[in-house]
């Protein structure tokens, strides 16, 4: 078991800075995803965190012993990487032995955890074989394998499934979640830019954005309860529809009012805002409906429909740049020009200041 601790974890290349005084606690067992857009710091703050990168400024701890100058090879630290990092030449076996022969282990010792390894990852049909002859998620298992048997206090994952088709991803995602459950008092950090990975694979989610944490917490709370609009629009797919709105009624009431509707008041308690005030209300697509009776929340005449069995993704013009997206069942009849009224429940809307800062969070 391993605690990780960091305190403003600073990263700067020169006169660039990367990383902003990232704080963090990751407790001993948890599976924690680092998610963000590309050039995030994510990955930087994997390397920092395996020694690949030195920390420019701040401590960084595991189990409370300073590990800020300790070479990786020293941290207890397994990292795996997106490319998998295979040495060709080798088998599967000697690829997995490799770093336990380099520490000296013996070879009954070596040949044990190898075994038992592959056993656990449904390797050791492929033991003999080298890496090209093995398919993109079984070498991806090697990799992990590799790092198993080093019996590291920490796993770091670095977008090990990004080189994957989308049946490979999915496969090889059931795998490690399965291995996270057969080893539940080891660390692991992971980092991806899928958000359904982070969704099914995390104990909690930090999602960061230009070198800053946004948000932490686990999957459901970031998707029910995102601070801010960044994190809103970061999870959940399609991402939540954003709509200017006024507050009325000093906060008790908003009224959104696009283009190609009316004002409609809708209940929205602890808003701290003042009345008139200009803020942003939140709708994912999947809380849509269309409305059956009442005032509408929206209104739009549908532009583009994909269809995707189960579900539809319908596109509605309301009068603005960005289209609002439904989320309806695959069998509603809907059609092409159509004009759709759409409803939400009011607990499932969502509202934002001028900043971008959750109201119902700043209230709580």
């Amino acid at each position: 078991m391993a605690e990780l601790t960091l305190r403003q974890i600073r990263k700067t290349y020169g006169a660039m800075e990367v990383l902003h005084g990232i704080d963090l606690d990751i407790a001993s067992g948890e599976l924690v995803v680092f998610v963000g857009p590309s050039g995030c710091g994510k990955s930087t703050l994997l390397r920092c965190i395996a020694g690949l990168e030195t920390i420019s400024a701040g401590d960084m701890r595991i189990d409370g012993d300073l590990m800020n100058h300790v070479p990786p090879s020293r941290r207890g630290i397994a990292m795996v990487f997106q490319s998998y990092a295979l040495y060709p030449h080798m088998s599967v076996y000697d690829n997995m032995a490799f770093s336990l022969k380099i520490a000296g282990a013996k070879k009954a010792e070596i040949d044990r955890q190898v075994r038992q390894a592959a056993e656990r990852l449904q390797l050791t049909p492929y033991l003999d074989r080298v890496p090209k002859a093995l398919s993109g998620g079984q070498r991806q298992r090697v990799a992990i394998g590799r790092a198993i048997v080093r019996n590291p206090k920490v796993f770091l994952f670095d977008e090990p499934l990004s080189n994957l088709d989308a049946a490979l991803r999915v496969a090889t995602r059931i795998e490690i979640a399965k291995l996270k459950a057969s080893m539940p008092d080891t660390t692991m950090i992971y980092v991806t830019h899928d958000q359904v990975e982070a969704m099914t694979l995390a104990d909690r989610i930090v999602v960061l954005k230009d070198g800053h944490i946004e948000q932490v917490g686990s999957p459901v709370e970031l998707y029910r309860r995102p601070a801010n609009l960044f994190v809103a629009q970061f999870i959940g797919s399609p991402a939540m529809n954003i709509l200017p709105a006024t507050i009325l009624h000093n906060g008790s009431q908003i009224a959104v009012r696009p283009a190609a509707g009316g004002a409609v008041e809708m209940p929205f308690p602890n808003a701290a805002v003042s009345e008139g005030s200009a803020v942003s209300l939140g709708v994912r697509p999947e809380d849509l409906s269309i409305a059956s009776e009442g005032e509408p929340l929206i209104e739009g005449r549908v532009d583009l429909i994909e269809q995707l069995g189960e579900v539809q993704l319908v596109y509605l013009d309301i009068g603005r740049d960005q289209p609002l997206i439904a989320k309806l069942p695959g069998n509603r009849d809907v059609a092409r020009g159509t004009l759709l009224r759409l409803s939400a429940p009011a607990d499932h809307l969502h509202l934002f200041d001028a900043e971008g800062l959750s109201l119902r969070r700043t209230a709580a």
